[in-house]
């Protein structure tokens, strides 16, 4: 049922690598544009496997996880080293659907490079898209390959065209292997690297090979220039090519500008990626197995990791002891004594640690910056299906939580739901799967509940009168209270005179109103804004005590409530909403039918539209979804909570009517 890690087979085991024979490279794209297929194809024919492994037919390296398998699509990221001409690329292979972009940052942390993959057929897809973004942000170097070309629609000039026209001038069609006699167009490309070679290129002279990889170095490594090549991998077809490519150009890991972090004095500092220094590591991901314990990936900073040593987890401030290391080769583990600055290495069952950590050398603290994970944009409620599982839920989640950070589990005070975040249906389903098949905990989703709120809009005077009697001693308590809204969640004072109660029970009347503010009489909803001033009363010399008091503040307070025009507050939401021109009519039009409104609206310098709207809570539970549909998945909000507004009439109406429904069950 589980991935059974398993050690590399004798004769595919490899050799140490040091820092500058290393190479790591996340492969990122849209789903089914073929990075599992390529890494089938690159062990094959560097001699790993001896035969081709496919996605349909769940046998591949890299998609080993039963849900992978089940799915027919990559959800975790995977660890694919291939070694290639005296070199290790360590592959970093990413889900390409949208849900799970959280573990596409977080391998681009760990990368020096990516190669984004293009389905030669479907074009840009939206994949594609996110894939550049995400190296934009990170400053990633990066290689385009369009893959298919044994496709009958392939057209590789109209595909690069179309490529060149969404991402820039900086996109540059490839062949290898690369003469002097090279493209016009690349030519100008080197030249734009150096001031040198901007003269030689003017001057019409030809550029020597150690030029042209030079150039390319650098054009590469700053971004300038993005090589665009095809390939057919199911087919065998420009593997060597493209490996040949990403060992020559792809920057080592000390070649790796600054890694960022703060200090143990909370100072920002920068490292670099060296072999002569001090241990660090940060652990970008994290696989929690029933079977073998939870398995930590790190990429090495600085220094080197050892089997056996004590290091620092900066963030606990616990020391761990580290086992044996070993490489991941999807789920096969080759064990090793060390593993130098730049490499990835995995360790097993780290106590205190999870990804995002920062392990270091004690005397010489750092912490390097967070994995980057999107905010949830789409909640759902959850319950166990067996009530006894309830408890078990949590720890499940937790556990999960160890394996993919980014989504999030919540626990609603007032509404008592639990609730589970996440990027989308698929990642928050898949989470779902996940908890019953490893902790046997299955849960159903429910309908989310509103944290609606109870207030009044006038006044009221009343009185609240206690009075039991049954034999012995009884129970009398008799206040007056007049009640007003206020602009603090509650405002409670006493205007009592001639000694008509006690100010020993005072305290009592408060306690008692606060209690009952917790459920309102309209819908038994938490009651805000509310001012209760205490006027007058009477007591007995026998039979009043506090009990009687805080009851007859709870008669005062709902008959008060009731005479002071109450009425239904509901949360309100602000929203910015990103989305391409082309859909913003469609998105306004939308949010009006959310009861929502639009606040404002800005160009993006990067293109698309910056929406900045309002909506009630109760109206965009879906909204992640339908936002989704409605542009292609191109679009995407944050969202937090600004204030609450009064409940139309019409809706407040249906809300008390079903919750005195509920009541009466």
């Amino acid at each position: 049922i589980y991935p059974c890690y398993k050690f590399f087979r004798e004769d595919s085991i490899m050799k140490g690598y040091t820092s500058e024979t290393i190479r790591n490279v996340a492969l990122v794209g849209h789903g089914g544009c073929g990075k599992t297929t390529f890494l089938e194809s690159a062990l094959l024919a560097t001699g790993v496997i001896d035969r081709l492994g496919k996605v349909e037919d769940g046998n591949t390296v890299s998609d080993y996880d039963k849900m992978e398998i089940e799915k027919g699509f990559s959800i975790n990221t995977s660890i694919v080293p291939v070694e290639w001409k005296d070199s290790k690329i360590n592959f970093i292979d990413t889900p390409g659907y949208f849900d799970f972009i959280g573990e596409v940052n977080a391998a681009l942390r760990a990368s020096e490079a990516a190669v984004i993959l293009v389905d030669a057929g479907a074009g840009i897809q939206v994949g594609t898209e996110q894939a550049w973004k995400a190296c934009e942000r990170y400053k990633m170097p990066r290689f385009i390959v369009i893959n298919k070309r044994d496709k009958d629609e392939f057209d590789f000039y109209k595909t690069f065209n179309k490529l060149k026209a969404k991402f820039g001038e900086t996109l540059i069609p490839f062949s290898w292997p690369l003469t002097a006699e090279i493209d016009e167009e690349l030519k100008e490309a080197i030249a734009m690297t150096d001031d040198l070679l901007m003269e030689k290129y003017f001057n019409g002279d030809d550029f020597s090979d150690e030029e042209i990889k030079k150039g390319l170095v650098k054009g590469i490594s700053e971004g300038g220039i993005v090589p665009v090549c095809s390939s057919a991998f199911s087919l065998g077809h420009g593997i060597e090519g493209l490996l040949d490519l990403l060992v020559t150009y792809v920057p080592t890991p000390l070649q790796h500008g600054a890694y960022k972090g703060f200090n143990d004095n909370n100072e920002q500092v920068e490292k670099m990626c060296v072999v002569d220094a001090t241990p660090s590591a940060f652990v970008f991901k994290t696989i929690v197995d029933p079977f073998v314990g939870k398995i930590s990936i790190m990429k090495v900073v600085t220094g080197k990791l050892t089997s056996g040593m004590e290091i620092l987890n900066e963030r606990t401030g616990k020391t761990e002891k580290l086992g044996k290391l070993f490489f991941l080769r999807g789920k096969e583990q080759q064990e090793l004594n060390y593993a130098e600055a730049g490499d990835i290495v995995a360790v097993a069952k780290l106590q205190h640690t999870v990804s995002g950590d920062t392990l270091c050398d004690k005397n010489d603290i750092i912490r390097y910056l967070p994995l980057d994970y999107p905010s949830p944009s789409l909640y759902v409620a959850i319950e166990a299906v067996d009530k006894k599982d309830e408890d078990k839920i949590f720890s499940g989640l937790t556990r999960l939580r160890e394996e993919d950070p980014s989504f999030v589990v919540e626990r609603n005070d007032e509404t008592h739901q639990t609730l589970l975040g996440g990027q989308g249906e698929m990642q928050l389903n898949i989470v779902m799967a996940k908890l019953k098949d490893r902790f046997g905990v299955e849960v159903k989703t429910v309908p989310q509940k509103i944290a609606y709120r109870e207030t009044i809009k006038g006044t009221s005077d009343v009185q609240g009168k206690h009075k039991k009697q049954s034999g012995g001693a009884g129970q009398y308590g008799d206040v007056h209270i007049r009640f007003s809204p206020s602009q603090e969640e509650f405002e409670f004072s006493e205007e009592l005179f001639g000694g008509s109660i006690p100010k020993n029970y005072v305290p009592a009347v408060e306690k008692g109103l606060k209690e009952s503010m917790e459920k309102g009489p309209l819908a038994g909803c938490k009651v805000v804004n509310i001012k209760a001033v205490l006027y007058d009363g009477s007591y007995h010399d026998v039979d009043s005590n506090e009990m009687a008091f805080k009851i007859a503040a709870s008669l005062a307070f709902k008959k008060g409530i009731a005479e002071a025009k109450p009425c239904l507050l509901e949360p309100v939401m602000r929203l910015e909403i990103i989305v391409p021109d082309d859909y913003v009519g469609d998105v306004m039009g939308d949010m009006n039918k959310r009861r929502g409104k639009i606040l404002g609206m800005e160009p993006l310098a990067e293109g698309g539209q910056k929406l900045m709207a309002e909506a009630p809570q109760a109206e965009l539970f879906d909204y992640a979804i339908v936002l989704r549909s409605m542009t292609q998945a191109r679009g995407n909000f944050s969202m937090h909570f600004e204030r609450y507004e009064e409940v139309p009439a019409q809706i407040a109406q249906k809300i008390i009517a079903a919750h005195q429904a509920e009541q009466e069950k």
